[in-house]
């Protein structure tokens, strides 16, 4: 199909996969005029606007092996990558902007249809409200992440009434969230608890909240930099810690020989919900070895390294491509004593003969891999070469701490409320209950309001590195040029010889890079369609 802001039509709206969470299959061939007539039709086509989350285009695949591959905690590693997303050095003809352009346009597309259809059935009228309230939730945050990546996009809250209805205009920024904000807040008053979900596959009200604190901090920084967001942020925030359904992960599996902060990812691998910790992930599931394909790369491309050419007998540790490395900047970042820097960046890879773990000396930084993810904690077997059930976080506790700390820090300074919240993460990483003073993981006192934000910055790398939020953190900060003009010349004149390529990313970065540019085939069809600077 020929355009983008045209949505794909119905009958794709039930996608293949099925969420295990709804446990429903969704159906094909439908139209709207003869779907939405029962509480079943409307839940799958809710499956429909998930699914966008699950796809290959975005947090299966796309954002974190290609949008976020660059950043001043990661790099594309492979020396033979000197075009593409990776490395900041692409036009408006990228195949990755386009696909998640579009997509999330899909996601969009599907949530209006199921608005616009949600009274059709006769049901019980408080799941009617919760479906509704899922629905706008999402198409807020699909918008959020189009205003967020592209700037001033196409603004539709009702389906697309025709294939040939493509001129478009696009909707101011300010306006794009006002959008997100209207959907979200709705969507929040209406959302079950988590504790009632039960799973974070879903979205619950603390999600929304914890999400809204995110939009909020969004539009405080650049470029929107409408600073009395902050407030609305500690507002959101404060929620989400006000409910008590949500705390630090602080157990484990002792067998595993693991920590509190691994637990959260070990979890990841293998279906274990935790909704306290982790209150919103992408959820994939299987092995393609049944009829579902609800599989993504996570693990397997920005995992540890381990390329056998046949893989192990016992199938224990996961092929994995090892496409994402790590800076030594991150790696600097993190202080004695800190548990999460070994995990988050993984000290060793396998021997692709004897199988066997190799580990890096004190030289070998930017040899290393994330190692959040890790395939050798995978249960399902067998394990596919390229595709694994491992969830993607969208939400962590942790990072609404941190958003926390962040916003009342810009309200009120560096105040007790503050150093408690950044504290308590902290704490985790060092394996202290994160309850409990420690002189070792506290901050220290006295810091300014600079100082204080600029330990967020750095606290927001430590824990949440690889996650796909530090591009975004940088621009709305005002540094992402600097910061990765000057991480990029940083590795190409200080990393070992073999790893200089490292730095051509960020050396790539300018002020267009600020935004994605809009796709070659949006701006061919749609007569009303203009470009971001620089593009």
């Amino acid at each position: 199909m020929k355009r983008f802001i045209y949505i794909l039509p119905f009958f794709l709206l039930a996608i293949t996969g099925c969420k295990k969470f709804l446990d429903t299959k969704p159906s094909d061939n439908q139209s709207p005029e003869t779907y939405y007539n029962t509480e079943g039709e409307l839940n799958t086509a809710l499956v429909g606007v998930y699914d966008v989350l699950s796809s290959d285009l975005t947090y299966g695949l796309n954002i974190f092996t290609f949008l976020e591959a660059c950043t001043d905690e990661s790099f594309y590693a492979r020396s033979a990558q000197t075009t593409g997303t990776q490395v900041y050095n692409y036009d408006f003809g990228n195949a990755e902007v386009r696909d998640y352009w579009k997509t999330l346009y899909q996601g969009i597309e599907r949530a209006n249809l199921l608005i616009t259809n949600i009274d059709k059935p006769v049901m019980d009228e408080n799941k009617r409200k919760i479906i509704l309230a899922q629905a706008k939730f999402l198409r807020g945050y699909y918008y959020y992440l189009l205003v967020r990546d592209f700037g001033d996009v196409p603004v539709k809250t009702k389906p697309t009434a025709s294939v040939t209805d493509i001129n478009i205009a696009r909707t101011p920024a300010k306006d794009v969230y006002t959008q997100v904000l209207k959907d979200m807040t709705e969507a929040e008053a209406a959302l079950p608890t988590a504790t009632s979900l039960g799973v974070p596959s879903r979205v619950s009200k603390t999600t929304a909240q914890g999400i809204l604190a995110r939009v909020c901090l969004t539009m405080a920084g650049y470029p929107l930099q409408d600073v009395s967001k902050y407030a609305d942020a500690l507002d959101w925030a404060k929620k989400v810690k006000a409910s008590g359904e949500h705390a630090l992960k602080e157990t484990y599996d002792a067998t595993l020989t693991n920590t509190a902060f691994s637990q959260i990812f070990i979890n990841h691998a293998q279906d274990k919900y935790d909704i306290k910790e982790s209150m919103w992930e992408a959820e994939f599931s299987g092995n393609r070895v049944d009829a579902y394909l609800e599989t993504g790369r996570v693990g397997n491309n920005n995992g540890i390294q381990f390329t056998p050419g046949t893989l192990p007998a016992d199938d224990t540790i996961g092929y994995c491509y090892g496409f994402i490395g790590v800076t030594k900047r991150l790696y600097d970042l993190y202080g004695a004593g800190d548990l999460r820097r070994d995990w988050a960046i993984a000290p060793f890879n396998y021997n692709n003969t004897t199988f066997a773990r190799s580990y890096f000396t004190t030289a070998q930084i930017y040899n290393r891999n994330p190692g959040k993810w890790r395939r050798s904690y995978e249960l399902l077997k067998p394990k596919n070469k390229n595709w694994t059930p491992i969830n993607f976080p969208l939400l962590r506790y942790s990072d609404v701490l941190l958003m926390l700390a962040e916003a009342e820090n810009q309200v009120n300074g560096p105040t007790t409320t503050a150093y408690d919240a950044i504290n308590m993460v902290r704490r985790r990483g060092y394996g202290v209950p994160s309850t409990t003073v420690s002189a070792t993981a506290d901050l220290p006192a006295g810091l300014s309001k600079a100082q204080f934000q600029q330990a967020i910055q750095d606290e927001r790398a430590r824990e949440l590195c690889f996650e796909a939020l530090r591009r975004s953190d940088l621009i709305r900060w005002g540094v992402f040029v600097t910061t990765m003009n000057s991480v990029g010349n940083e590795i190409a004149t200080t990393a070992p010889s073999s790893f200089t390529y490292a730095g051509l990313g960020g050396k790539n970065v300018s002020s267009k890079h600020v935004l994605f540019p809009i796709p070659a085939a949006e701006i061919s069809v749609n007569k009303l369609m203009t470009q971001n600077p620089g593009w």
